[in-house]
């Protein structure tokens, strides 16, 4: 890494300037938050030097690790060319990077819209379904998540990000596949995936009878990485299109890889989805959101609108070189492999430590749910607080998530190196021998 160049502020400054000038709701993790400065790969440093494993990327959009190099040449050379248009003007790499996600997309989704975000993706993915079907009703999922927009925050099902209390209307919330923590209190597989089976009950009575799209993560990222069963999406996609919905598949945090073998999270599942929203890893760290269905449903959009920034030259620039160098590495099975080896450790942790309740997730996309008791389930939102502060101690940085604050979420860049998820996982054990 080298030099930081900066305005000379130490650590404690721009905590302070950060506490003054910014949002409240602006938060940072940490009792004391870490100032990052400067980093490349899978490593970060504070504005004082001292370095971290980065084992949270972001929150899973350092794919490919920090500064890659092809991200920088490609975005370079995109600035000396072309830095901005709008959507108003057609442009080489983004009809390049459209065909790009069309061919490894599953299913036949082929039409992308471009964004900047998750949060927008979403949005436009249930404005779309609305339109096609002429329905306005939308299923999301308990415990899901989908953005910081009205709408998203609606969509939401977790109390402490909703933020509002005016509901909007026409949104329903099915149970979450949550197996560690079964809703109806049943045990998997002799439950016959009753949270899938309720999805028909739940239209019939909380819905006109044709919901316009059923909207749900693979795995649900801010709920604690929650991985459904593996008939899940068969059941519940099933019974939505039985009654005229499509199925949105939001894979910001699942897509490109992240979760080993496939290049989106819902192919574990076999269901194609009729339409499917990206973000965050698209780009390596650039703002890019898209939404990509099949071709007879994007026709439904003809109406005028317009997105800035969404799709300009220099962040599709960004993601047509994040793709090819995710093709390049084949990063599905890098994730894969990779993500066995740390799974495998997070299995032995989970057996050496009690309050380890659940390890979960598929690839590098993989949870520890910490618990009180490993009988009782009680939550333990402080008891993770300080695993993440001991972390951070030993040099590695984690994130957390879960309804109750009380799931480690551990994804570092889908590149690293074997060395590097062992080194990892050290940091993680002793942090939690130190709780």
């Amino acid at each position: 890494m080298g030099n930081q160049k900066g305005s000379g502020m130490d650590s404690q400054t721009v905590r302070n300037k950060h506490q003054e000038f910014l949002f409240p709701c602006v938060a940072n993790y940490y009792e004391e938050p870490v100032v990052l400065a400067e980093a490349e790969g899978c490593y970060a440093k504070d504005l004082e030097g001292r370095e971290y494993l980065d084992f949270f990327g972001g929150i899973l959009t350092v794919g490919l690790g920090h500064r890659h190099p092809r991200i920088i040449e490609a975005v370079t050379e995109q600035m000396n060319q072309l830095g901005h248009t709008s959507s108003l003007y057609p442009t080489e790499n983004v009809v390049q990077v459209a065909e790009h996600l069309a061919r490894i997309t599953p299913g036949d989704l082929k039409k992308s819209f471009f964004t900047n975000s998750g949060t927008e993706a979403d949005e436009t993915a249930v404005l779309l379904a609305k339109l096609h079907t002429g329905s306005s009703e939308i299923i999301a999922l308990r415990h899901g998540y989908a953005g910081r927009s009205q709408l998203a925050l609606n969509l939401t099902g977790h109390a402490p990000w909703r933020l509002i209390s005016a509901s909007m209307p026409g949104i329903r919330h099915a149970p979450a596949p949550y197996c560690y923590r079964c809703p109806m209190g049943l045990e998997y597989p002799s439950c016959g995936i009753k949270c899938a089976q309720d999805l028909e009950e739940l239209i019939r009575t909380e819905t006109c009878g044709k919901p316009a799209a059923f909207i749900a993560e693979p795995i649900q990222g801010v709920g604690g990485f929650i991985t459904p069963p593996p008939e899940y999406f068969q059941i519940a996609v099933g019974i939505v299109r039985n009654y005229g919905g499509l199925f949105i598949c939001d894979e910001v945090q699942t897509g490109f890889g992240r979760t080993g073998e496939k290049w989106f999270g819902i192919e574990h599942w076999g269901v194609e989805p009729d339409i499917m929203t990206m973000a965050k890893a698209i780009a390596n760290g650039m703002p890019v959101g898209a939404t990509i269905a099949k071709e007879e449903i994007a026709n439904s959009f003809t109406g005028m609108t317009i997105s800035t920034f969404g799709g300009n030259p220099v962040t599709m620039a960004a993601t047509e070189a994040t793709l090819d160098v995710m093709e390049e590495e084949d990063v599905p099975t890098r994730a894969f492999e990779r993500g066995k080896q740390l799974r495998d450790r997070l299995d032995e942790m989970k057996e050496t430590y009690p309050f380890v309740g659940d390890v979960r997730g598929k690839g590098l996309m993989l949870g520890m749910e910490i618990v009180e008791d490993p009988t009782t389930k009680e939550p333990s939102p402080k008891k993770t607080v300080a695993i993440m502060e001991a972390a951070k101690r030993n040099g590695l940085l984690i994130g957390k998530g879960g309804l109750y604050g009380n799931v480690l979420r551990i994804t570092p860049p889908m590149l690293i190196s074997e060395s590097d998820i062992a080194a990892g996982a050290d940091k993680l054990q002793a942090a939690l021998a130190e709780v």
